[in-house]
């Protein structure tokens, strides 16, 4: 997705002008818009003509319309997106209060404006827009004294990094100046990894080389980092993936991606975390009930007693057609965020998505016990009984 302007004034209303690139841009783009706000963009029009010896013909001409939208209709499987709504701006060829459907075109700007924007659209919007968030597999391609740290995002590898240094060929009977060499360059390239891949983002670090360079790269930033304690890359160490490429250059990577055991290893990495969430809660809910909490009311309870580690929403519900039920979740959202808790929203088209939504769409892991609620669901519930 593109961000070609943006103007939010302090109330928060405002209009963004949007570029989408990719079919998910068109996903990200059905949960921007909402019943009410207006849309602006590029339409094919059937308009009738008259001519002077009266006889009347139709033909089909390209217009640009503003929208009052009331209703949203999207495919996930054509990934294609349809607004209907009523014309609220003068135009030649549709009149004012006229209904008309625009479908959203890839590569078509489109502007978007409403009365309030929320913390949770203007986040989507800045993922949507920057590649790094949509990026979960970076790559560090590398030969002795070359290596490149790559965003691997569905359309482009982003170059992030450039590592280069000299390496002294080895000598008979003397290898320390090579060896050296070697360590600076590994340090450097361990460096530009820490600078550059976001590890709440990516899910999967590809290390290629020819030869045993990224095997023993590997073994020296991990030896590394048990002697300085780095728990940023200790944590991590099961999404480093290690594959053959035949240099260090940039255009090596194409043939790790293209290695079917990569592939396949790779596939669905975005909702790997989502997945592992949506598990975790699965087992606090079997061994701890006390905190794991599940539905509106239980979960912002917990979140009065600030006791949220981990929020897990539908991004279905910030959907919802009522403005104040819309509004409750966001509210949720950023509480749990002022709290230094983690949020997890989840995509309703995958399958850990669909899950939660049989948990009424939002659940939460909590750091410490909260009996006392655990035991007011137990009672309104007997009383229901």
């Amino acid at each position: 997705m593109k961000l070609v302007r943006k103007d939010i004034e302090k109330d928060n209303a405002g209009q963004v002008t949007l570029v989408p690139e990719e079919p998910e841009d068109m996903w990200h783009t059905y949960n921007l818009v909402q019943v009410g706000d207006s849309l602006r963009a590029s339409t094919i029009r059937k308009v009738q003509t008259e001519s002077s010896t009266g006889s009347v013909g139709s033909n089909r001409v390209r217009t640009t319309l503003t929208l009052c939208v009331e209703a949203i209709d999207f495919d996930s499987q054509a990934c294609q997106l349809r607004v209907k709504g009523t014309n609220i701006q003068e135009n030649e060829y549709v009149k004012m209060g006229a209904y008309h459907t625009i479908e959203l075109e890839p590569n078509r700007q489109f502007t978007l404006a409403k009365k309030q924007w929320d913390s949770v659209v203007l986040e989507r919007i800045e993922q949507a827009c920057d590649p790094a968030w949509s990026a979960d597999v970076a790559a560090v391609v590398m030969q002795e004294g070359l290596a490149h740290i790559c965003l691997v995002t569905p359309s482009m590898t982003l170059t992030r990094a450039k590592v280069e240094v000299n390496i002294p060929r080895k000598r008979k009977g003397n290898c320390s100046q090579h060896d050296r060499a070697l360590e600076r360059f590994y340090e450097q390239v361990v460096q530009a990894i820490q600078r550059h891949i976001h590890f709440d983002v990516v899910k999967c670090v590809l290390v290629a080389s020819p030869g045993f360079v990224r095997e023993q790269f590997c073994d020296y930033m991990f030896q590394q980092a048990v002697k300085t304690d780095n728990k940023l890359l200790l944590e991590n160490r099961s999404k480093f993936l290690q594959v053959h490429a035949s240099s260090g250059h940039k255009y090596s990577l194409k043939e790790a991606l293209c290695d079917p055991t990569i592939a396949s290893r790779l596939s669905d990495t975005k909702a790997a975390g989502e997945v592992k969430a949506l598990d975790d809660f699965y087992k606090m809910l079997q061994h701890e009930p006390d905190r794991a909490f599940y539905g509106l009311k239980q979960v912002e309870k917990a979140n009065e007693a600030m006791a949220i580690d981990t929020l897990l929403i539908s991004d279905e519900l910030f959907r919802h057609q009522d403005v104040a039920t819309r509004s409750r979740y966001v509210r949720l959202v950023d509480s749990v965020k002022e709290n230094a808790g983690t949020v997890r929203i989840f995509s309703s088209l995958h399958v850990s998505g669909e899950q939660l939504s049989q948990l009424t769409g939002v659940a939460a892991i909590l750091r410490f016990p909260v009996p006392e609620l655990s035991d007011q669901e137990d009672d309104s519930s007997s009383e229901e009984d």
